[in-house]
């Protein structure tokens, strides 16, 4: 089958390449792979793995070979799967409890976007614990999983401000859902009981700041690209934490729960850039220009 490689010497981190076929276990479903998504630090950790590894986490396509053993769906059923590696391919091999099915009513490229932010989102608001009546900080909301932490965390019931670096994103984060939207945390109308940060940096301690006792952050990444200081007994005496994310595995459920919030209409997808494979080096100039998209939908043929 083609698929993309990691290539340290490559322009792009990868190359296009054959490679066997994955092999299932029993309870694997084999795929064939329509279409995943790309973002520009996907190619920077395919650049660091072996040579010759088929990288990817997400990946929407449909079910060429059913389960040995029964489990997960027939043939022919168009699926959204996520796991480490293997997904910038003709053909992957998915556990049954890492897919989940794609409703009739939501455009695959809308399901292959909403995987990795969208799952992340979801579990961040979940370790916060409830947060009915309660107010909830995102960082890096005008980026794709703010896109998605807003929406859950609005649906969870709790009062929802946007920290954003472009003033232009306030309408779109409003029409979210979002209750106010700020673009410096010194903004932010009152304390907090959760942060979902994507920023870090400076905003890690700012954020901290502002967490009622008890309050928690969900560190999820560094778009800053800055280390995050705090000062000299800020964290001394405050029952505030700051936890290190994970989304973990197993995703099947989580996915397919966000996938009919979709088709319900009561999550709004996130869109992404359009291309097909084949000129990956020209796929990553664009994902790394001063312009690029969120998320750019790759179409596998």
């Amino acid at each position: 089958m083609q698929a993309l490689l990691s290539d340290p010497d490559a322009p792009a981190g990868v190359r296009f390449g054959q490679a066997p076929e994955p092999v299932p276990q029993a309870g694997d479903v084999l795929i064939e792979v329509e279409r995943f998504t790309l973002v520009a630090r996907n190619l920077d950790h395919a650049a660091g793995l072996p040579p010759g590894s088929i990288p990817g986490f997400d990946a929407v396509g449909v079910v060429r070979r059913a389960a040995e053993n029964g489990t997960g769906p027939a043939r022919g059923t168009r699926v959204a799967t996520m796991m480490t590696g293997n997904a910038w391919a003709q053909v992957r091999a998915v556990p049954a409890e890492e897919l989940a099915i794609v409703p009739d009513q939501v455009d695959p490229s809308h399901a292959a976007t909403l995987l990795v932010p969208g799952v992340s989102a979801l579990r961040a608001v979940r370790r916060l614990g409830g947060v009915t009546g309660r107010r909830l900080l995102v960082t890096g909301a005008g980026g794709a999983v703010g896109h998605f932490a807003i929406q859950l965390g609005r649906l969870a019931g709790a009062h929802v401000t946007g920290a954003v670096r472009d003033p232009g994103s306030r309408d779109r984060l409003l029409a979210l859902g979002a209750d106010e939207v700020v673009t410096g945390l010194d903004q932010v109308s009152a304390p907090v009981h959760g942060v979902i940060d994507s920023v870090g940096g400076l905003l890690l301690g700012q954020a901290f700041d502002l967490l009622v006792e008890g309050g928690v952050i969900q560190q999820m990444g560094a778009s800053s690209g800055q280390p995050s200081t705090l000062a000299p007994y800020q964290m001394v005496g405050r029952r505030r934490a700051i936890e290190g994310f994970w989304a973990g595995d197993q995703i099947g459920p989580d996915s397919a729960f966000l996938l009919d919030l979709v088709a319900g209409g009561k999550l709004v997808p996130l869109d992404g850039e359009y291309a097909e494979w084949r000129d990956i080096d020209a796929l990553a100039q664009r994902l790394r220009a001063a312009d690029r998209p969120r998320r750019m939908v790759v179409a596998v043929r």
